[in-house]
């Protein structure tokens, strides 16, 4: 049968004894649901990772995109160590109910797309500018109308950058940092240059007043959503 998702815990077993073999290795570090499964309970799911982990084949259980009260109950059959999920300057959603859940529990917080998908770097254009392959020709936050408003909160967050003697991508990452020692961004990109930059960020120090001001600039985040509703993850349709 096909499946969009499959957490069946006979799935995950079989994916992580491939992975174990392709990578040619003895263990995973982390082994990730990347999107809860509403077929799967999640406590299966966590029943499955914890047998790997006892067969010392995974040391530490992640989750991606799930909401709070599947993180506690994933949580409650195996330790959940890691819960990465979309943050940023420009995506919020996550400080309502998710971070004050993972703080609760004790579990660290893995921001992917931090840059926002490319709008907190210099070079970002129209959503008709991107080809049809390209999430963005589509992403409601490079649409018409959104897309100039978002713009216009990069000129100013550009300008806040300047003053640190920083850019406006070190900004978006030394926020995050900002957040807590429990935050850890993941940028990705391929360019050397990039990577220097994204390295550097570390050494931007932001003061009480600069957060202020970046959340004059972006009170809510970005304007557009991150998904199609459709794609939402559950937790957050419901939000």
């Amino acid at each position: 049968m096909d499946r969009a998702l499959d957490s069946r815990p006979e799935h995950i077993r079989e994916v992580a004894d491939n992975s174990l073999r392709f990578l040619g290795t003895d263990h995973i570090d982390v082994l990730y649901q990347h999107r809860v499964d509403p077929g799967v309970p999640i406590e299966d799911v966590a029943g499955a990772v914890k047998e790997l982990i006892e067969a010392g084949k995974v040391r530490y259980f992640g989750l991606s995109e799930a909401g709070p009260d599947d993180i506690r109950r994933a949580h409650a059959v195996q330790p959940v160590t890691v819960l990465q999920t979309e943050y940023s300057v420009f995506e919020r959603g996550v400080e309502q109910e998710i971070l004050p859940t993972t703080r609760e529990l004790g579990i660290g917080f893995v921001a992917y797309s931090p840059l926002g998908r490319g709008f907190l770097t210099s070079a970002v254009k129209p959503a008709s500018q991107y080809g049809p392959d390209d999430m963005r020709s589509r992403d409601e936050r490079w649409q018409p109308g959104n897309y100039e408003r978002n713009v216009a909160a990069i000129e100013q967050l550009t300008e806040l950058a300047r003053a640190k003697n920083a850019s406006v991508t070190q900004l978006a990452l030394a926020w995050l940092l900002a957040q807590g020692d429990d935050i850890v961004p993941i940028p990705g990109t391929r360019s050397p240059d990039r990577l220097a930059e994204n390295v550097g960020a570390a050494d931007v120090r932001l003061t009480a007043d600069d957060l202020r001001r970046v959340d004059e600039i972006v009170p809510g985040g970005s304007f557009g959503s991150r998904y199609p509703e459709a794609m939402m993850p559950a937790w957050e349709r419901a939000g």
